[in-house]
C-alpha cells in the first residue's frame, strides 16, 4: 500500500438488513455489550481484505436532480480458488452467494476506522479473462435506498394529522421493519406538520421522499449503513459554520484537482408545489425570469397539512435556486500525497452538510495578479477509488440546498443580498 490507511472488506453471508456481528450471550467475542449488535439472524461474515483489488463507491446528492440518491459500491474479489464461482459446489460459499447479502467497506486510520459504505448485494458477475491464471467477481451493492425502493407500502400505521416530520420518517421506516438500532431521525421544524398519511400505493422511498421533501431536510443513508433525516433547521444552521480550509497556494490543505461549473443548469425561478389532496401553490421571481428565462419546476407529492405549508416550499426552493454564479461542483483528494494527514483526516470525516472552504490560486492574470477562486461551501456527496497503491476521494460540493438569513454571518446575513426564507 502506498497510502497510510488499512482498507478492510467484509462480506456477510446472513439475511436481515443489520450490519455486524450478532449479540450472541456468552461468547466471550461477539457477546459484548455495546459492540455486538442486536440482529434477527445469525451472522455469518467473512473477511475479504486481502483478496480485494478495486473498489468503488459513489453517492449522496445529485445536483442537476436535485436529491439524495443511493450509494453504489462495486468491490472486484480475486478468487484463485474458484470459491465466488455461484456454479461450484465445493466452495464454502456455494449457495450462499444470493442477492441482498451484506457488504461493508471500511477504513482504519489513527486508531480509529471509519465505514466507507455498508450496502446489499444486487449482482455478482464473475469473470475468468482469456490468459489471466485466476478468475475474479464484481459484485454490485446499494444502500438500504434499493430496500425502500423495494418495498410497496400504502397506509402507513399510526400516521395521523399534525406529526412532525421526523416522526413520519420514523413511521414509515417502522412499516417496513428498518430496525430501530439503524436510524439517525431528527424531529422535523414546527414550521412544517405532516397531514394525515394520504394512503395511496406508492414504494417506501417514495413515501420517505414525500417527507423530506415537505420539511426541505435530507434524508440518506451513511457510510455505516444508518437511515439519516436531518431537519431544514439543521441544514441550515450548518451554512457557513466550522469550515474545513482547502488550497493549493499552500495555505489550508492540498488537494488534487477541482471541476469548476458556470451554467443556467441549477436555476429554478417558477415552482409549484401542492400537498397531496390540495391546491397548486406557485411561486415565481420575477427578476431571475427576466434575468435567466424561465426554469420551472413542479411537485405534487408533499405531506404538509396546509396550503400555506406548500407555498412556503415553493417561495424557499425558488429563492435558493433562482440565482446561478461560478461553482465548484468536487473537490478530489489523493490519500497517497506525502505527510497528509489533514488531508486524510478530512477525507475520511467529512459528513454531508459540512462546511468546506475551497480557495484556487490560478495563472496569472494581465493585469499582473493572481486568478483567485474562493468559496464556502457545502459537502453533499462523496466518491471513493481506492485500489492496493491509489486512493482518491472526491467530494460533491454545493451552496446550501436550503437558504436562510443568519445574523452575524458574513456570508448569509448580508441585508439585501441574503435570503429570508421561513
Amino acid at each position: 500500500m502506498s497510502y497510510p490507511v488499512t482498507i478492510g472488506v467484509q462480506f456477510d453471508f446472513s439475511s436481515g438488513a443489520v450490519f455486524g456481528y450478532s449479540f450472541i450471550i456468552g461468547d466471550p467475542q461477539h457477546g459484548i455489550l455495546g459492540t455486538n449488535v442486536l440482529a434477527d439472524t445469525a451472522s455469518d461474515i467473512v473477511d475479504v481484505s486481502n483478496q480485494v483489488s478495486n473498489i468503488s463507491i459513489q453517492g449522496g446528492y445529485n445536483l442537476l436532480q436535485d436529491q439524495f440518491q443511493a450509494t453504489i459500491g462495486k468491490i472486484r474479489i480475486l478468487d484463485p480458488n474458484g470459491n465466488w464461482n455461484p456454479q461450484n459446489t465445493a466452495s464454502p460459499y456455494y449457495g450462499k452467494l444470493v442477492p441482498n447479502r451484506k457488504m461493508r467497506v471500511f477504513a482504519k486510520y489513527g486508531g480509529s476506522t471509519y465505514f466507507l459504505f455498508s450496502g446489499y448485494t444486487s449482482s455478482y458477475a464473475y469473470s475468468y479473462p482469456k490468459n489471466q491464471d485466476i478468475g475474479y467477481v464484481d459484485i454490485t451493492c446499494s444502500d438500504a435506498f434499493r430496500l425502500y425502493q423495494l418495498a410497496n407500502v400504502s397506509t402507513i400505521a399510526s400516521s395521523g394529522s399534525g406529526q412532525d416530520t421526523g416522526t413520519r420518517t420514523n413511521k414509515i421506516l417502522d412499516q417496513i421493519s428498518f430496525p430501530t438500532s439503524m436510524r439517525s431521525v431528527m424531529t422535523g421544524g414546527t414550521e412544517t406538520i405532516c397531514q394525515a398519511d394520504p394512503a395511496t400505493a406508492r414504494t417506501a422511498l417514495q413515501a420517505l421522499k414525500q417527507v423530506e421533501a415537505t420539511e426541505q431536510g435530507g434524508f440518506y443513508i451513511d457510510g455505516g449503513g444508518n437511515a439519516v433525516f436531518k431537519s431544514r433547521a439543521y441544514i441550515e444552521g450548518k451554512s457557513g459554520k466550522n469550515a474545513t480550509f482547502f488550497s493549493n497556494a499552500g495555505d489550508g490543505i492540498n488537494y488534487k484537482n477541482v471541476q469548476f461549473a458556470f451554467d443556467d443548469k441549477l436555476i429554478i425561478n417558477d415552482a409549484t408545489f401542492a400537498n397531496v389532496g390540495g391546491t397548486d401553490q406557485k411561486y415565481t421571481n420575477a427578476d431571475s425570469v427576466a434575468k435567466y428565462f424561465p426554469h420551472s419546476f413542479s411537485s405534487k407529492v408533499l405531506v404538509g397539512a396546509t396550503d400555506a405549508d406548500a407555498l412556503n416550499v415553493a417561495a424557499t426552493y425558488v429563492q435558493t435556486r433562482a440565482e446561478t454564479t461560478l461553482r465548484i461542483d468536487s473537490l478530489v483528494l489523493d490519500l497517497t500525497t506525502p505527510d497528509y494527514d489533514a488531508g486524510i483526516t478530512a477525507a475520511l470525516t467529512l459528513d454531508y452538510f459540512d462546511t468546506v472552504r475551497i480557495k484556487n490560486v490560478g495563472q496569472t492574470t494581465t493585469t499582473g495578479g493572481d486568478s483567485i477562486v474562493d468559496k464556502t461551501l457545502q459537502v453533499m456527496g462523496n466518491a471513493y477509488e481506492i485500489t492496493p497503491n491509489n486512493f482518491t476521494v472526491t467530494f460533491t460540493t454545493s451552496e446550501p440546498i436550503v437558504d436562510a438569513f443568519i445574523m452575524d454571518s458574513t456570508l448569509y446575513g448580508i441585508i439585501g443580498t441574503s435570503v429570508m426564507t421561513y
